[in-house]
C-alpha cells in the first residue's frame, strides 16, 4: 500500500475579513497575556525550526498538542524526523521525554509500569513504566498488541497509571505521539476506530523538497543535528500557563454553531455534499470531533495572537482534526477516494459564519 498523499497544505486562505460579531465584547484575556504567549511560542517555533527542516503542518499539530495537552498520530515512512520532533519540544522546555518501540511482545507493564520483589527488603517495589514523561514517543503503535494499545490509550484518556492498586497521576503536560507505518502492514495491530478517537489529531507526513533534503544534508555536515537540542527560556510551567490561556479564548456562538454543522454533514452527507462522495462515507464524526474542533482552534487563535476565534481557524488543520474520525467504506479505500476529498467538499457545503 502506497502512503496516502497529503494535499500540499491544509492552511486556510489568509486575508479574509473577520466579522465584527464573533468578537467578544469584552475580552478575559489581556493584551499583557497575548504578548507573553506570543513571545513563548515564537521562541518554541525557533527551537523547532533550528533542528527540523520543513514539516510545516507537523510543527503547527505539536504546537497545538502542547496548547491543549492533546495526542498525535503520526503517519509516515520512516526517516521523516519524527522522533527529533517530539525530542526537540521535550528539550526546549527541559520537560522528560521517553520513547517506547512497540512490538507484538511489548507487555502492558513495559508501558504503565510494575512491582518487583525486592528480595533485600522483603517487599515490593513500584517500578513506573516509560508512559511516565511530559513527552512519550510511541514507535510504529500498530504493532503493539490490541491489550497493551488499550493500557496505553487508557493511560492517554484518564492520565493516570494503576500498579498494584495505587493509583500514580501522569505528569504535566503529558503528551502522546505515536506512529504508524502505512506501507507494512504485516504483524500489525490496527488501531480501532474508537481508539483513532482518542488522539485529537492525526498528521500524515509527506517527504521534504529537494531543497530541504539538502539542507538536512548541510546540517548533518555542521553536526548541528548530532547535538542535544539546549534548553530554551521556557519553561514547563509557561507552557500550564499556555494551557490555561488557551481555554479563555473566546468562541462565538456563530462559529460554535458552524463547528457543529461541519460535523453533523459528516454523520449525514447526503443532504451536504454529491451522492458520488457521500456514498463512501460509512460513519461520520463523533461529538469529540465538535470538541476538538473548539480546542484546536482555540489554540490556533492563541498562535496567531488574537483572543477570539474565526472561522479559518476552525478550517485550518480540518484534515487533522477529522480523516481519522471519518470511517470510509471498501469501496472508497478500492476507489483510492482519500477522506481529505471529502472533508474538503464538506467545508465547502458548510457555511461559514
Amino acid at each position: 500500500m502506497q502512503p496516502q498523499q497529503q494535499p500540499v497544505s491544509q492552511e486556510a486562505p489568509a486575508g479574509h475579513p473577520v466579522p465584527v460579531n464573533i468578537r467578544p465584547s469584552q475580552s478575559s484575556v489581556s493584551q499583557e497575556d497575548l504578548d507573553h504567549a506570543k513571545q513563548l511560542l515564537e521562541t518554541l517555533t525557533s527551537a523547532f525550526s533550528s533542528r527540523v527542516v520543513g514539516q510545516g503542518n507537523l510543527r503547527t499539530s505539536l504546537m497545538v498538542a502542547l496548547l491543549t495537552s492533546g495526542h498525535v498520530l503520526l503517519e509516515s515512512v520512516p526517516g521523516l524526523a519524527k522522533t527529533t520532533a517530539a525530542q526537540t519540544i521535550a528539550d526546549s522546555i527541559n520537560a522528560s521525554f521517553k520513547r517506547i518501540q512497540a512490538t507484538p511482545d511489548l507487555l502492558p507493564s513495559d508501558v504503565i509500569g510494575t512491582q518487583i520483589y525486592d528480595y533485600q527488603k522483603g517487599k515490593f517495589e513500584t517500578q513506573l513504566g516509560p508512559v511516565h514523561a511530559n513527552f512519550v514517543l510511541v514507535d510504529e503503535i500498530n504493532r503493539a498488541s490490541a491489550k497493551t494499545q488499550s493500557s496505553l490509550l487508557e493511560a492517554m484518556q484518564e492520565r493516570q497509571t494503576s500498579i498494584g492498586g495505587i493509583v500514580y497521576p501522569l505528569p504535566r503536560p503529558f503528551i502522546v505521539l505515536a506512529t504508524q507505518n502505512p506501507i507494512e502492514q504485516e504483524g500489525t495491530y490496527e488501531l480501532p476506530e474508537a481508539q483513532l478517537d482518542r488522539f485529537l489529531l492525526k498528521e500524515v507526513l509527506v517527504y521534504p523538497t529537494a531543497d530541504e533534503e539538502v539542507e538536512i544534508l548541510r546540517r548533518i555536515d555542521s553536526g548541528i543535528l548530532a547535538q542535544k537540542a539546549e534548553p530554551t527560556s521556557v519553561t514547563v510551567d509557561d507552557v500550564l500557563f499556555l494551557q490555561d490561556l488557551v481555554k479563555k479564548i473566546y468562541v462565538d456562538e456563530a462559529v460554535k454553531k458552524y463547528i457543529v454543522s461541519v460535523v453533523g454533514a459528516t454523520r449525514d452527507a447526503g443532504k451536504y455534499i454529491a451522492p458520488e462522495f457521500a456514498r463512501y462515507i460509512q460513519y461520520g464524526a463523533s461529538p469529540r470531533a465538535s470538541i476538538t474542533f473548539q480546542q484546536v482552534a482555540r489554540a490556533l487563535a492563541l498562535i496567531a495572537g488574537r483572543d477570539y476565534v474565526t472561522p479559518d481557524d476552525v478550517k485550518q488543520l480540518r484534515y487533522s482534526v477529522l480523516r481519522h474520525r471519518l470511517i470510509l467504506n471498501f469501496e472508497a479505500v478500492a476507489d483510492q477516494v482519500h477522506p481529505e476529498s471529502i472533508i474538503d467538499a464538506i467545508f465547502g457545503a458548510v457555511q461559514a459564519p
